[in-house]
């Protein structure tokens, strides 16, 4: 029993064993270092480019330069700001300055190429001037002095863009100039007297009197009595 004992301690001691060992451990380390080195060269680690400021510049511009530099541009939104040139970048993520991975693709909001439109609230014959125009200013419309016509003062009866109408629901260009028509407080002549509508003339009433007394009246009968 001994014996054996020996032998099995003597073949765990044997230099083959630690050189097979030693010579898996040197492949697993060697693996590592391997994997580590692929992992590192596949995802550039250390490695980036500083995404640059795009803030109003023009939409091809920023793509040519962005291409460039190993990076992508995609515009996913649009907004209308009157102050900046149409077709410009005015929102970008990620933000200038941080450093990303060639091939990463910078999105963008540009300035629309059109004036929005805005759809005209129902404000004809439904509000006061004042409401009316606090309404359309505050949809960016401007306003030029109220066209008066007969009527409630200060009530809205139409609204104009030049010498058109402008009915409720439709699209109009924001900023576009319209002109709200509205009452002066007078009803013109287009009611006659009140007297002269419903009254009665006073000549034909008399004469009907006296027709009626004529007609319906009784004649006095002279009567001669015989004594």
């Amino acid at each position: 029993m001994n014996e054996k004992v020996k032998k099995f301690f003597r073949k765990f001691a044997s230099a083959h064993l630690w050189l097979n060992l030693l010579a898996m451990v040197v492949v697993v380390v060697l693996l590592l270092f391997g994997l580590q080195w692929w992992l590192l060269s596949y995802t550039h680690h250390g490695e980036g480019i500083e995404v640059p400021d795009l803030y109003g510049m023009d939409y091809r511009k920023a793509m040519d330069q962005l291409e460039e530099q190993g990076l992508r541009i995609m515009a996913n939104d649009s907004t209308y700001l009157k102050a900046m040139p149409a077709g410009c970048i005015v929102v970008q993520s990620p933000a200038k300055g941080m450093t990303v991975k060639e091939g990463r693709t910078v999105y963008v909001t540009i300035n629309s190429l059109t004036i929005p439109r805005i759809r005209i609230p129902d404000l004809v014959d439904n509000c006061s001037y004042r409401e009316a125009q606090a309404r359309l200013q505050q949809l960016e419309f401007r306003l030029t002095q109220p066209k008066l016509i007969d009527g409630e003062k200060d009530w809205v009866y139409g609204i104009k863009m030049g010498d058109r109408n402008v009915r409720a629901g439709e699209l109009i260009a924001r900023e576009s100039v319209l002109t709200l028509v509205i009452g002066n407080g007078s009803y013109g002549d287009e009611y006659e007297d009140e007297e002269d509508e419903f009254g009665f003339d006073d000549d034909a009433s008399d004469g009907g009197d006296a027709g009626d007394d004529d007609e319906d009246g009784f004649v006095p009968v002279l009567i001669n009595e015989e004594d």
